[in-house]
């Protein structure tokens, strides 16, 4: 028996060491998403904190490119020691694995920490356009289909799929024209490069507030407080279109417990410090903060709703 305990005592003792230095050494935030995007200015807000509860600098590492597939390649072939934390989205855990067909990386790799914000996207159209409804937009539209196209932060995100099935629903052929994150969509749907597309309250309400973009519809439960006088699509009958982005961490899967409830404690004490939550609010994000397991049944309650979507429409992502 004292042999016994002795050598579960030494297997536990790595992993007891390991909890009990860490965190040694900064801690790494990798964002599959450029910088000064929605994901990026969440990343940084969360880290600042995280940095103070933690004892350690956490370093915002952005990894953009294939909807942030790479980096969660790249956070896949670190090591589980919680010095590597992915910031995951709702395209990236709920969508990506749908449309590419061949993945590095699962989300059995991963173990969800917390779902950090959440928001509505916003149907947007530049202000040359003319419109300021639906209606009005899909009149332009058929009297310009040679401008019948619309902008997504990224192929295989909502904000594809939302224009897709509006497309669908006006009778409309749309052309999609993909951008590498939220900064660069915005830049172009203010420059009238592309002409409207569903975007994100963070990259495009202070252009909305100046003029430069219209906010036609967003895709909330509920009005935006942020715009309350803009209607939902549900009110105008287009349920369908009804949907959310979420940003939130994850840590490597076969990380050490002790090590997880360390990373876990800082991210769920940055979300629910006041001053964190009024920036992010600020920032347009509401602050769910969810937590295991229901973050998890989220996650697969979603990826059910997308791979419909995606067989529906026929994508396929190729890298």
């Amino acid at each position: 028996m004292l042999r016994r305990l002795l050598l579960l005592a030494a297997v536990a003792l790595p992993g007891h060491a390991i909890a009990q230095s860490y965190p040694s050494k900064p801690v790494n935030l990798i964002v599959g998403t450029p910088p000064a995007g929605a994901v990026d200015a969440y990343a940084r807000t969360i880290g600042e904190h995280m940095a103070r509860t933690l004892g350690q600098q956490v370093v915002i590492d952005n990894k953009p490119g294939a909807n942030g597939n790479i980096s969660a390649d790249y956070a896949v072939r670190a090591a589980p020691d919680g010095y590597t934390v992915w910031v995951g989205t709702q395209s990236m855990t709920e969508i990506n694995p749908s449309v590419f067909a061949k993945l590095h990386w699962s989300m059995k790799d991963f173990v969800p920490v917390i779902k950090g914000v959440e928001a509505p996207l916003v149907l947007v159209a530049h202000a040359g356009t003319g419109a300021n409804t639906l209606a009005g937009l899909a009149a332009w539209l058929k009297a310009n289909p040679d401008k019948a196209s619309y902008a997504s932060f990224s192929p295989g995100t909502p904000s594809h799929f939302l224009g897709h099935q509006l497309g669908e629903r006006l009778g409309i052929s749309l052309t999609h024209v993909p951008f590498k994150g939220s900064a660069p969509q915005v830049q172009s749907l203010v420059g009238g490069h592309v002409w409207f597309g569903f975007s994100q309250f963070q990259t495009t309400l202070s252009h909305i507030q100046a003029g430069r973009l219209v906010a036609i519809a967003t895709t909330g439960a509920k009005r935006w407080r942020q715009l309350p006088e803009v209607p939902t699509f549900a009110e105008l009958g287009y349920p369908e279109l009804s949907a959310t982005i979420w940003f939130g961490l994850f840590a490597r899967a076969g990380t050490v417990p002790e090590v997880l409830a360390k990373l876990a404690d800082a991210a769920t004490k940055a979300h629910a410090d006041p001053a964190v939550v009024k920036r992010l609010e600020g920032l347009g994000f509401d602050v769910p903060a969810t937590v295991e397991p229901r973050f998890s049944a989220e996650i697969r309650a979603g990826a059910e709703r997308w791979t419909k979507q995606v067989k529906a429409t026929g994508f396929k992502a190729t890298d």
